[in-house]
């Protein structure tokens, strides 16, 4: 008897009746959790935590495999869409850091170019502002398959998944700055760019056409000096490169003011004669407070019968040269790819007419095909007649590609130099990106995979940071009281196992570095990897391998051998010590520290290893924010909230009562008076300050007046008198 699922219950029931059987244990779970290692160790909340949180990694300026992973991260890379992979088998031709050029040796049709050409994405913005960049992994002369990864993208290493870094981390607690699942990290971490992003910026400027006239943009802007504009281009737009900080300007914009509309006659006036400065107010595209970067990207959008400026010209140019030189190469490759079918169907065939020189009757060689030129091949007419019409309908493929090629080239010029389609009344767009780069920092969130997610304390000179017996610095400080009440103990087995693989790395390491200087055999270190491996990926992979394709699997195994434990059916404890064992790590997976102020050994071992961490896209640097004086709403001259609206911070109904607990009467009347909607206040203040003087009178707040209002539009007269008592 067996134990199934029948009808939403669990029954036993004979082998003979069962139809269905599950295919794996993961399909319990879904793509996110399947990425969770030792998910069977971690309670229900924290696994849902974990898989959520993966979702809010950052990409880093360098991605970076887990060491114990479960499997999974390839296909979910490859499934993503952010990789490039090979749409047909071929040959790389030419790589560079924004293309890959292929030519195809599969799926050829007679009048198909054979050519596919990869566009890399450099440094674009994604939806969340950070930063999608692919870099090419395949090399000229490489062969590659259909669906073989030629690209990583944000976020994958090799093809594989990479959300975050392995780090060294113990579990200790140290001075309280790991107390409330905080986190204290080394300098190198910060130092290193372990966890560096690069987030991308967009700031969007309109050119409308207004009652009062046309907004333009130009440099010429009222009261504005030559060093502010000391960015800007002719057509007062950034350079791409320009180191730029909050306040800078990134386009000129002026916009017409006036008291009524002007007539034809005065805009007629206005363009011949351009009087604009005296009128105009300067409405320019500035960099919004705490954003400093670098510009990398600029794009004009112009309305269809405009007239482009020079920027717009120079990015135009820049976009058809793009497309002319992918025609070339293309065009290049359908050449030679003719030029070898042409000389396959030639060659030992007799010449009945041909180019200058050569004579008929003779039969053609490679020697003959030598002395004339590949265009002069096509001139060539042989006697055998199917032959003729394979060479005719080989020209004629070629002819159509050719065609073909420089149609495409045309219709994208075509498309580029129409102009855009922009909203009602917009006359011009511009789109500046500017990259910041953003360090890890106090403030800023981190997560591993098991919903153990805490905020940066602290950042420590590395000196200060325990460290190990052979002098390496712990990277990460994490709280042992975090694991306990959370059961999320995957993150504990997730640290040993890793710490395994580390070891084992750094044993693969040194025999590789002893094949290089001559002094070890290469068959140690297939020993080795045979026994890490185990037999089954000994016989069938390892030992097909030649020397130099186990030195490079080697080389990438030197800073730690990758592991798959898969959810539900991943290492057990005991395999975990296996693998300690041969690493020839202590099997307990505690080390002896010693603390980097005092260089003394803490009372008992500490449990060390490595763990997969995240930088999460909650980032201090997008959170903080301060205010003086900034907008105010209409209705109830109140500032506004949020650090979008440059808003102030809100005292409310709590707030109020705790300065009237503490009897703070003054302050008290400040914040709901001149520091809020006491506009007559607020302005004498001001003067007040001006004049140095420190005293000043509280008015009626412009909501009691609101209130007022309401009243009376409910039939109640309220008025504010003045008793003189």
């Amino acid at each position: 008897m067996v134990s199934c699922r029948k009808a939403g219950d669990y029954e036993m029931v004979a082998p003979k009746e069962i139809h269905y059987i599950d295919v794996s244990p993961k399909q319990l779970v879904s793509v996110a959790a399947a990425l969770i290692p030792f998910l069977e160790n971690d309670d229900a909340n924290r696994a849902l935590m974990g898989s959520n949180m993966q979702r809010q990694a950052v990409p880093l300026v360098r991605a970076e495999a887990p060491y114990v992973g479960t499997g999974m991260e390839a296909a979910v890379a490859r499934d993503s869409g952010a990789t490039i992979s090979a749409r047909r088998a071929g040959v790389v031709q030419q790589v560079d850091a924004t293309r890959i050029v292929i030519r195809a040796t599969e799926n050829l049709r007679a009048a198909e170019s054979g050519v596919d050409i990869y566009r890399l994405q450099k440094f674009q913005r994604s939806n969340q502002n950070t930063c999608i960049n692919q870099r090419p992994l395949v090399k000229v002369g490489d062969v590659v398959s259909r669906g073989d990864i030629l690209a990583d993208g944000p976020s994958t290493d090799m093809g594989e998944l990479a959300l975050g870094r392995n780090v060294l981390v113990a579990f200790m607690p140290w001075n309280g700055y790991n107390f409330e699942d905080s986190i204290l990290i080394s300098e190198r971490i910060v130092r290193d760019d372990v966890f560096t992003s690069i987030h991308i910026e967009e700031f969007e400027v309109m050119a409308r056409d207004t009652k009062l006239g046309q907004e333009e943009i130009t440099r010429d802007i009222p009261n504005v000096g030559e060093e502010a504009l000391k960015n800007l281009d002719e057509a007062s737009i950034v350079y791409i490169g320009a180191e730029v900080q909050a306040g800078d300007i990134l386009v000129g914009k002026v916009t017409p003011k006036g008291e009524s509309p002007m007539t034809p006659e005065e805009k007629l006036l206005r363009a011949i004669f351009g009087e604009k400065a005296s009128d105009v107010r300067d409405t320019s595209l500035r960099i919004p407070p705490g954003v400093t970067g670098t510009v990398v990207e600029v794009r004009v959008f112009n309305r269809r019968g405009v007239d482009k400026d020079e920027r717009a010209m120079a990015i135009e140019r820049q976009e058809i040269e793009s497309l002319a030189k992918d025609r070339d190469d293309e065009r290049a490759i359908l050449e030679g790819s003719f030029a070898r079918r042409l000389k396959g169907l030639l060659l030992g065939q007799t010449v009945v007419g041909g180019p200058r020189g050569m004579s008929n009757g003779i039969q053609i060689t490679d020697e003959v095909l030598a002395t004339y030129t590949a265009a002069q091949w096509r001139q060539i007419a042989v006697e055998d007649d199917t032959a003729a019409q394979g060479i005719e309908d080989l020209k004629k493929a070629y002819e159509e590609s050719i065609g073909k090629i420089q149609e495409r080239f045309e219709n994208k010029v075509e498309k580029l130099q129409r102009g855009d389609e922009l909203p009602p009344g917009v006359l011009k767009m511009v789109k500046v990106f500017v990259a910041v780069k953003r360090k890890l920092q106090p403030g800023d969130k981190m997560a591993g995979r098991h919903g153990n997610k805490g905020v940066i304390s602290k950042i420590n000179p590395i000196e200060d940071m325990p460290y190990l017996e052979d002098g390496t610095y712990v990277d990460i400080v994490l709280n042992p009281l975090g694991v306990p009440s959370r059961m999320n103990v995957g993150q504990i087995l997730e640290t040993h196992l890793g710490w395994a693989c580390r070891g084992l790395g750094a044993q693969v390491a040194e025999l590789l570095a002893g094949v290089k200087r001559g002094e070890t055999e290469m068959g140690l270190l297939r020993e080795r990897l045979d026994d890490i491996y185990g037999p089954r990926h000994a016989q069938d992979d390892l030992a097909q391998m030649s020397d130099e394709q186990v030195r490079d699997l080697a080389h990438n195994l030197r800073n730690g051998v990758p592991i798959a434990s898969p959810v539900f059916d991943g290492a057990r404890e005991s395999d975990i010590c296996d693998m300690l064992r041969k690493a020839g790590l202590d099997p307990s997976g505690q080390v002896t520290l010693r603390d980097g102020r005092t260089g003394e050994t803490f009372d008992r071992k500490v449990t060390v290893g490595y763990i997969y961490m995240l930088k999460l896209h909650h980032l201090v640097d997008d959170k903080i924010h301060a205010r003086s004086i900034g907008p105010y709403s209409l209705v109830t001259q109140q500032p506004l909230g949020g650090k979008a609206q440059f808003g102030g911070q809100r005292f409310g109904e709590m707030e109020v009562w705790a300065l009237e607990a503490y009897g703070a009467a003054y302050t008290l009347q400040e914040m709901l008076t001149v520091k809020s909607d006491d506009v007559s206040g607020r302005t004498k203040v001001y003067e007040a300050i001006v004049k140095g003087d420190d005293t000043f009178e509280a008015g009626i707040p412009e909501s009691f007046n609101v209130l007022v209002k309401e009243m009376r539009s409910l039939g109640l007269d309220v008025e504010l008198g003045q008793s003189s008592y």
